[in-house]
């Protein structure tokens, strides 16, 4: 690979995206520590480090799997979900159990199927992850979607879950166009044609239509927030607060952030798809006080 290759600046990237998922993620779930409210309302930091969760450490397995294989390979992926696993990182009882049972041997086709009776996962854990992915692949954003949707398969098989997925990678890839980002509009119109029709889509519809509201929590009442932790429940809003602060990551955060709910994972979307934009890097304060990303991540 020579310097400044394709594969190099896919990696970049994603790295950009990572980081600021990273950022969103870590400094989203310090709001769940009820003394830091104040420092919310306000739209002041709280004191740092602030540490990621779950979100962060999953989407590092992609883009480490990424930067080996040039795509998403199941199996690797599985196994470094399952190797990298810290059960102290906010992990949801299903995806802790499956986690530790592929470790133990166990077939990960078999365990993502059989989740809640036979249904599979339509948790936003497949969603949260996947923006770097969709960076990766910016020159070709229906390979984004495709690749997203191989991935979520090994933890989530349940449709919304995938569609989900597929939603936040297109988002991601559409903002971080080497033509330069969209607009509003035309970033939900391009994530609406590439996925199908689903709850997540249904939701996203909703989400263009409310692109001239001002009010987050507003819109949240209406979309969701990932309060029942679901992807149709999550996505929507998350991609419509990204659509509005395409190039501005602290209105991202604040206003994903202010609107309550899961935090953590909306910031970690939302923040996710604006640093895949060039203009979309989180501040230098904010990346300082965020626990750094692990050695195992190519690059990082």
């Amino acid at each position: 690979m020579t310097a400044d290759s394709p594969r190099d600046r896919r990696l970049d990237r994603a790295l950009d995206s990572l980081r600021g998922l990273s950022v969103g993620d870590a400094l989203g779930s310090q709001f769940f520590v009820p003394a830091n409210s104040p420092f919310l309302k306000r739209r002041a930091l709280p004191p740092g480090p602030w540490q990621w969760t779950d979100d962060t450490e999953m989407a590092c397995s992609v883009v480490a799997v990424l930067a080996e294989h040039g795509r998403v390979d199941q199996d690797a992926l599985a196994h470094s979900f399952a190797e990298r696993h810290d059960f102290d990182r906010g992990y949801g009882p299903a995806v802790n159990r499956m986690l530790r049972l592929v470790r133990e041997g166990g077939d990960w086709r078999e365990l993502a199927t059989g989740l809640f009776n036979g249904q599979g996962s339509w948790g936003n854990g497949s969603a949260m992850r996947i923006a770097p992915l969709g960076a990766w692949y910016a020159d070709d954003p229906e390979q984004a979607t495709h690749q997203a949707e191989i991935s979520s398969y090994t933890t989530h098989q349940h449709r919304e879950a995938v569609v989900g997925a597929m939603a936040v990678a297109a988002a991601a890839a559409l903002a971080a166009d080497p033509m330069g980002a969209p607009e509003p509009g035309e970033l939900l119109d391009g994530v609406i044609a590439l996925v199908p029709r689903s709850a997540v889509g249904q939701g996203l519809r909703r989400a263009r239509d409310m692109l001239d509201y001002g009010d987050a929590a507003t819109v949240a009442a209406v979309l969701g927030c990932g309060r029942r932790t679901s992807a149709h429940d999550t996505v929507p809003f998350a991609l419509w607060s990204a659509a509005r602060s395409l190039g501005d990551f602290e209105r991202v955060f604040w206003t994903t952030a202010q609107a309550g709910g899961d935090v953590d994972t909306t910031c970690a979307i939302a923040c996710g798809v604006v640093a895949a934009g060039r203009s979309g890097r989180p501040p230098e304060p904010w990346l300082e006080r965020t626990e750094t990303l692990p050695d195992w991540v190519p690059g990082a």
